[in-house]
């Protein structure tokens, strides 16, 4: 670069009678060309010291501060992840585990209700059988008792019969004797 602007410099020391300079053009003047390349040289030395030393290292800065802030983003992202995953497996495995907990709860729970079930058809069967034997030994009992009161009955009216017919009284056992044996053949005969 350096050596372009010595050969552009040499050149327009050389060449004194342009065109431009006769019409009036200052810049293309070669009297003028050095104070030109003088300025041209500060105001471009100025502008790639001002490029580089001030705004190339802020605009740097700023990309590198994003970099460094996207890669910890990336990093807290990550770190996030693996956490809800972590928890996510905690969550399965609490809901396995629930699951499994509900299952037994429920089994026993039936298991016991059974067990309950099958107590209480038990205590029921055993109030059962016992009013069936007391309903079975009052019929026998209302049974002897209406058997006994009959007999007594069919006595008292065979008695009554026989006085009242033939006007004499039989034997309280010759009556009872024969009711009996009446009674006997009526249940054979069922």
């Amino acid at each position: 670069m350096k050596k372009f602007f010595a050969l552009l410099t040499s050149l327009l020391l050389v060449e004194r009678n342009l065109y431009a300079a006769e019409a009036g053009m200052p810049q293309l003047d070669p009297e003028y060309w050095p104070s030109q390349v003088f300025w041209l040289i500060i105001i471009f030395l100025t502008i790639y010291i001002l490029i580089s030393k001030i705004f190339i290292p802020k605009i740097k800065g700023s990309i590198d501060m994003r970099e460094d802030k996207i890669r910890k983003d990336l990093e807290e992202a990550k770190t996030f992840r693996e956490q809800a995953e972590l928890k996510l497996k905690e969550y399965n495995s609490l809901m396995e585990t629930a699951k499994i907990d509900v299952k037994k709860i429920i089994s026993k729970s039936r298991q016991k209700l059974n067990e309950d079930m099958r107590i209480k058809r038990e205590d029921a069967q055993k109030k059962i059988d016992a009013e069936i034997l007391n309903a079975e030994t009052e019929i026998k009992k209302f049974k002897v008792d209406s058997f006994n009161k009959v007999n007594l009955i069919s006595q008292d009216i065979v008695s009554n019969l026989i006085k009242d017919i033939f006007g004499e009284d039989l034997n309280k056992s010759s009556i009872e004797a024969s009711v009996l044996q009446t009674i006997k053949e009526y249940e054979k005969g069922k």
